[in-house]
This record gives C-alpha cells, sequence and structure tokens, in this order.
C-alpha cells in the first residue's frame, strides 16, 4: 500500500514538473521574441536615422554643387563676353 502511495505521489510531481517545464518554456520563448522584436525596431530606428542623415548630405552635397556650377556659369559668360569684345 505504501508503495502505491509513494508511485502516485512521484507521478504525481512529475505531471507537477512537466506542466511547470512548459509554462517556463513558453515564458522564455514569449521573452525571447519580445526582445528580438525590439532588437528589430532599434536596428530599423538606427537605419531611418543614417537614412535621413544621408539624405541630408546628400541636400548640402548638391546644394554646394549648384553654388559652383552657377559660379562656373558666370565665369564661362564673361569669358565669352571677353572674347566677342576681343573678335
Amino acid at each position: 500500500m505504501a508503495d502505491r502511495t509513494s508511485i502516485f505521489f512521484l507521478v504525481t510531481v512529475l505531471v507537477l514538473a512537466v506542466i511547470l517545464l512548459i509554462f517556463a518554456m513558453i515564458y522564455v520563448t514569449g521573452a525571447r521574441t519580445a526582445r528580438l522584436r525590439i532588437a528589430g525596431e532599434d536596428a530599423y530606428r538606427d537605419l531611418a536615422a543614417r537614412a535621413v542623415k544621408s539624405q541630408e548630405e546628400s541636400a548640402a552635397a548638391l546644394a554646394a554643387l549648384r553654388g559652383s556650377i552657377a559660379d562656373i556659369q558666370g565665369r564661362l559668360e564673361r569669358v565669352e563676353k571677353v572674347l566677342r569684345e576681343v573678335e
């Protein structure tokens, strides 16, 4: 009789341990998924910030190029004017 009681107790403890283990695995998986999602969102934010910075740098470079082109056009017009006067 005592043998059946100890077997029943052992089976009950094992079933409860398995249930506890399953819930622990579900919790760990959920926590890991949340951490990975947050890391992915942070990576997207970093990517977006770098894209904005690159666009700003490109806009500044384009503005500088436009200024240089305008300066070159002005010089070319002066050279053409001088050449017309020489003819």
